[in-house]
């Protein structure tokens, strides 16, 4: 970006920073374009009471990506430039939490080779700091520095072998932050030569002689690089007046607010949209912990497919197509919106117009005049759990600023309750914009605890280390045909692994103990034409019915779990009942719940990756479990055991296993829309009903510890997908039921709700009746008897007598493969389906029945 064009993005016709000085009499003195880089404004701070606002940092002031971007990288050339190629090669860069990580990390960019690493004021569990300094000006002091490589700030020795340290901040206003940092550093790891990077030099002639002596002290070389210099002209008393004048505004301003309270309009709204972006694998989401040219590299390579990512969410939005978008960033999180900036500008191009700011911790006065730099400011809690405890958060001229989109990007720390609450920032961009996108980035962990102790020293290896990064969600079109924002898929794609075997074959080795039944897949079941019409009958059928269950289970989710509760399907047959949920919650409350699907595997126990990886991006006590229906109660056992042992082995505690269906024929659980057994017609298919994704794969050669479960995107069988009509045939039911979920959910509520696991005492029964004696063996329920008959190989079919449509599908599969379907009284269950006991590939008799020599 040109230095003509960045002019050209900054300068006003009124300068930002008149109400200031004619009523306080503060006045910026400097080179002619200090004005068109700088506003004015106020805060209530005890000990200054102005704020230099730049146009061209993105903290407070919207501004094009490529113009922010371009500051910071046209001063890191200018470094390279003083330095020499070979002086640059080695040189690490510093920025200052948290106005200037992401211009210290422009500058790196400009310096091409630079490690890079920002001081922050989040402590980080198990990291220990390397060094830390305060702020003199600043409303929160304490700087912690966390690099994840201990030897990044030693810069490979001392003396003349120290490589060259520059340290980035937005304005170089006593040089008190520069000096406390040096002065912290230069006592560890000393060396020759420091460079100061601003975008403005307002120092006093005092300050400018107090730098040269300290630099004289230590015995070291301080450059300084800055894009305009000035000094800002004090009157006397001015702190105060300025104080007394904020207090006056804001007295006023909440005069207002309480007068127009009951006046303010009932409005939707904004709707909110989850946007994977696929982040790349082994990327920190900034220089907290450090950023290597590696990692720049990487980032690079994958910024064009996120962008599109982006831009294609816009594109699906809601009416036309956004010409004004605002990509925000949080608090340190910079660098990372910043870059998404710069490339949905080049993703847009001309078809719309695209700004870049974050939220800030600095509570600043906003004044509503063409002459102040702060127009307007949204209000919010903070959102990451913050060291220093709860406090108000601020977006400032975002409000009224005409912005037709909102893409908020925050790391996965910070997506907690607080940040969607009724009051949380995502609700009050949603007040202000037309449409709201959120991006969640992986928070980077270092792969180890810092190091105790002198620096430089091994750490010690923990008993069990976590993965630097955790594996990511694989997301629709690349992974299933659901749209992305439907589910998030916490398995590893298997796509191109060779996994089907017949079901003889596997029914043989799961029988005989050679092979668990997760090692392998069945061929796909691929249905007739009559079998796909029925499907199709079945479905116009039941719609209403499931709706009515989707709704009544959501509800009493909701109530019971809310206000945000995380779904987390049991893939796969629980995978488009919570895509319901999600689409009910959204339909009726406006709410964008997280959704994903995780695998669990009956005597295997629960994906402990997966639940790692919820651990780190949402808190635990949210998660609900979610699955399709039960039949005796397995899963719901297998998933109570699974968690207690998750937790004994020292993962993350708090996970509730109860699981929520939408039906509970078998009686196992508290939260469900209905106990009938009837048809959900997404069991009467695999993969074509469930976005294409096989059932979930857990083999010891193809799943580490630290991976996730595997699965597979059958994408060949496209032309028979019918996932998104089963979605949308039920969804367009939402309406019609409502007033009768609403019924259903206030009952169930203040029903007596507990489990009577009458279903796992009837498949006891009848394992021993019809001489079985493996209660794993008999599948209840329309759902498991349907699975029995696609994926086993079936022995006979226990249909409840006077069952009628429900088990229409039940009736053809078993014709079509031979199984006999016997009619019985007193069966809790519309039917259940034996598995063929003690099973060979020749062990069928004339009869069906097995014979027992085999």
């Amino acid at each position: 970006m040109s230095e003509r064009a960045t002019r050209e993005e900054t300068v006003d016709v009124v300068w930002s920073g008149s109400w200031v000085a004619e009523r306080l009499g503060v006045a910026l003195e400097g080179d002619g374009e200090l004005q068109e880089l700088l506003g004015l404004a106020l805060r209530r701070n005890p000990k200054r009471a102005h704020l230099l606002v730049s146009n061209v940092l993105g903290k407070h002031v919207p501004q094009r990506p490529s113009v922010v971007h371009g500051a910071g990288f046209e001063l890191g050339e200018r470094v390279r430039a003083l330095l020499g190629d070979r002086e640059a090669r080695r040189a690490v860069v510093l920025g200052y939490a948290e106005t200037a990580t992401g211009l210290g990390h422009a500058v790196a960019d400009g310096l091409r080779d630079a490690p890079y690493l920002h001081s922050t004021r989040r402590p980080v569990a198990g990291v220990e700091q390397a060094g830390g300094f305060e702020e003199a000006h600043s409303h929160a002091t304490s700087h912690l520095l966390l690099p994840e490589d201990r030897d990044l700030l030693a810069g490979g020795g001392t003396g003349a072998d120290a490589s060259v340290l520059v340290l980035v901040d937005d304005e170089f206003s006593t040089g008190n932050t520069v000096l406390n940092t040096i002065r912290a550093l230069h006592a560890l790891h000393p060396r020759e030569r420091y460079v100061i990077v601003a975008l403005v030099d307002m120092r006093s002639a005092g300050d400018r002689d107090r730098l040269a002596v300290f630099a004289a002290e230590i015995g070291a070389r301080v450059d300084l690089v800055t894009r305009s210099t000035g000094t800002v002209a004090l009157p006397d008393g001015v702190l105060e007046r300025g104080q007394a004048l904020v207090a006056e505004r804001e007295a006023e301003q909440a005069i207002r607010a309480e007068g127009s309270a009951g006046a303010v309009e009932d409005t939707d709204s904004a709707p909110v949209t989850r946007v994977d972006l696929d982040w790349p694998a082994g990327v920190p989401d900034g220089g907290r912990h450090g950023f290597t040219p590696a990692h720049r590299a990487a980032l690079e390579a994958a910024l064009p497919a996120m962008a599109d990512r982006i831009a294609a969410e816009l594109g699906d939005a809601a009416g036309p197509a956004p010409r004004r978008v605002l990509v925000l960033g949080f608090e340190e999180l910079m660098y990372a919106p910043l870059r998404l900036g710069t490339a949905l500008e080049a993703a847009l191009g001309a078809d719309a117009e695209v700004r870049y700011s974050t939220t800030t911790r600095s509570p600043v006065l906003a004044v509503d005049d063409p002459g102040y730099a702060i127009r307007t400011r949204l209000v919010f809690p903070a959102h990451d759990d913050p060291a220093d405890g709860p406090g108000d958060r601020y977006a400032y001229n975002v409000a009224g600023a005409g912005f037709d989109a909102v893409v908020a990007v925050v790391d996965s720390t910070a997506d907690t309750p607080e940040l969607h609450a009724p009051d949380g920032l995502l609700a009050r961009l949603a007040e202000h914009t037309g449409h709201v996108l959120l991006t969640v980035l992986p928070s980077y962990v270092p792969a180890t605890a810092a190091p105790t102790g002198v620096p430089g020293t091994p750490t010690p290896a923990p008993e069990r280390q976590e993965p630097a990064v955790l594996p990511e969600p694989l997301r629709g079109p690349d992974f299933s045909s659901y749209a992305p924002q439907d589910v998030g898929w916490l398995l590893q794609d298997l796509s191109d692994t060779e996994l089907e075997a017949p079901t003889e074959e596997r029914e043989e080795a799961i029988q005989s103990g050679g092979a668990h039944y997760a090692e392998s897949l069945p061929v796909e079941y691929q249905p007739s034409a009559e079998y796909q019409a029925l499907f199709t009958a079945a479905l116009e059928a039941s719609a209403a019915r499931i709706a009515h269950a989707v709704g009544t289970v959501t509800e009493t989710v909701l109530a019971e779990r809310g206000p945000r509760p995380v779904l987390v399907s049991l893939a796969r047959a629980g995978t488009p009942v919570g895509v319901l949920m999600r689409r009910w919650a959204q339909h009726r409350h406006g709410l964008d719940l997280p959704h994903y699907a995780i695998s669990i595997v009956r005597g295997r126990g629960i994906d402990a990756t997966a639940l790692r990886w919820l651990a780190a991006h949402h808190d635990p006590a949210d998660v609900v479990f979610v699955d399709g229906w039960t039949g005796k109660g397995a899963i719901t056992r297998e998933l109570a055991a699974a968690i207690t042992e998750f937790e004994a082995s020292g993962g993350p505690a708090g996970f509730d296993p109860e699981i929520s269906v939408l039906a509970d024929p078998g009686g196992c659980v508290r939260t469900y829309g209905t106990r009938e057994d009837f048809l959900i017609p997404s069991a009467c298919l695999n993969s074509t009903v469930s976005g294409l994704i096989s059932r979930t794969v857990l083999r010891a050669d193809l799943v580490g510890p630290d991976d996730f479960h595997g699965g597979k995107f059958y994408r060949e069988l496209a032309d028979s997908d019918v996932s998104g009509l089963f979605l949308d045939t039920i969804a367009a039911r939402f309406d019609e039921v409502a007033g009768q979920v609403e019924a259903a959910a206030k009952e169930l509520l203040a029903a007596d709700r507990a489990p009577t696991w009458e279903g796992w005492a009837a498949v006891e029964r009848i394992s021993e009746e019809y001489g079985i004696h493996d209660v794993n063996l008999v599948k209840p329920g329309v759902g498991e008897t349907t699975r029995v008959l696609l994926r086993r190989v079936p022995w006979k079919i226990l249909a409840k007598r006077g069952a009628g449509a429900d088990l229409e599908h039940i009736r053809l599969l078993a014709e079509q493969r031979g199984v006999p379907v016997e009619e019985v009284d007193d069966l809790p269950y519309s039917c259940v389906g034996l598995i063929h006991p003690r099973f060979t590939r020749g062990a069928t008799g004339a009869d069906g029945k097995a014979v027992r020599g085999a």
